[in-house]
């Protein structure tokens, strides 16, 4: 199969800026306001810090006409920090990280990272793709977990700012040559993050390649709508548009099975807390979830967050099979983020969608395999609201 059918059609921005096609204006330099009626949405550039190498590293603030506020680093096409308001108003800074370049240098939690070659697990670190077995790097135990030891998380991005009269953003891309960590074909990516009027912060990736190849794309920021500072994530409120999950052994690696949620703690499809029964799961969730609707027909939604607090609801739409539900299990308290915070168990969630895990072992899921002449597409949008 081909991955054209995204369902970008439905969304005019997307859909243009992934193909890189006239309705995007000319970028005016970084820091420039972009004005619809009396709304101005501005994104802006400043040096961010230096790799070991020496090379430097920017950081991009995104800022909507709300005051909603996203900032983005070109290391690893990274979600630096995302404020956004509360039901009174107040902007808080929704997502687990560091504040400097230095942090995320050393960080091995994917924090906000853009992920890939292949995002989650592959089973033994191998596959076979037209007879031949590749073998990556294994970073998860015997598994590959993520893109490998120096994943799309660990690398410098080229960047440009975006701007259109529906939002600021900015496109990153960046060419993962053939053989990087044990993957076939020179792989060219494109990560376009954009803000926009209507809090909606999308993420949407494409990808070509010159051999066949498998690729699978998240991303992977950790969620706290009560901010970083605020604890645990118990209590918010969750809704997956999924009847069923995939089950995983004991690396985590999915059966093949498909299995119906219903009557197990994998049931969220009415909102439910993510605390409520997680003491029911080993070691808490890590599962992928099968989202409903057609795959290939467009973008539907496909998760719900609520922070019953602060009233901050999160909605995720996606074109894609399905959706990573992690509690932040690993996080232990050794990792030091922002505001100085101590991240412990539980302390945020992740929600990525994406292809299942282990999906080029395993050839009754949705196919990975991109070849010459495709083009892989994948669309995520966060809309935000108050209750």
């Amino acid at each position: 199969m081909t991955y054209g059918k995204s369902g970008l059609s439905l969304l005019g921005l997307v859909a243009c800026c992934v193909s890189l096609v006239s309705c995007e204006s000319a970028a005016p330099p970084a820091g420039g306001p972009t004005e619809r009626g009396e709304t101005k949405m501005t994104v802006e550039k400043a040096p961010y810090g230096n790799l070991p190498d020496g090379r430097e590293v920017d950081i991009y603030t995104l800022t909507n006409a709300k005051g909603m506020r996203a900032r983005l680093t070109n290391y690893g096409a990274i979600t630096v920090s995302l404020e956004v308001p509360d039901a009174g108003g107040a902007l808080t800074d929704v997502t687990l990280g560091y504040e400097t370049l230095e942090g995320w240098l050393t960080s091995t939690s994917y924090f906000g990272a853009t992920v890939g070659r292949y995002a989650n697990r592959i089973a033994k670190g191998k596959f076979t793709l037209e007879g031949k077995t590749y073998t990556l790097a294994t970073n998860n135990d015997e598994n590959h977990l993520h893109g490998g030891i120096q994943g799309f998380d660990k690398q410098l991005w080229n960047a440009e700012t975006v701007q259109t009269d529906d939002a600021v953003g900015v496109r990153f891309t960046y060419l993962s040559k053939d053989g990087e960590e044990g993957y076939p074909g020179n792989l060219q990516v494109t990560a376009l993050y954009t803000l926009t009027d209507d809090n909606e912060f999308k993420v949407a990736f494409s990808a070509t390649t010159d051999k066949p190849t498998v690729v699978n794309l998240a991303h992977h920021t950790y969620w706290n709508l009560a901010g970083p500072a605020a604890g645990d994530v118990l209590g918010h409120e969750l809704m997956l548009a999924a009847d069923k999950y995939t089950p995983v052994d004991e690396g985590l690696i999915p059966t093949g099975e498909l299995k119906p949620v219903k009557d197990t703690p994998m049931d969220f499809t009415t909102p439910t807390a993510i605390g409520a029964r997680i003491d029911q799961v080993e070691g808490g969730y890590d599962h992928n979830f099968v989202l409903r609707g057609d795959y290939g027909k467009g973008v539907r939604l496909a998760a719900r967050a609520v922070e019953p607090k602060s009233g901050r609801v999160m909605e995720i739409y996606t074109d894609q099979p399905g959706i990573q539900f992690y509690s932040g299990n690993f996080l232990d308290g050794t990792v030091t983020g922002k505001g100085g915070v101590a991240y412990k168990k539980h302390y945020g969630f992740c929600l990525e969608t994406q292809h299942y895990p282990d999906s080029p072992n395993k050839p009754d899921f949705p196919t990975v395999v991109l070849r010459p002449g495709e083009t892989y597409t994948h669309t995520m949008i966060h809309k935000f609201s108050t209750k």
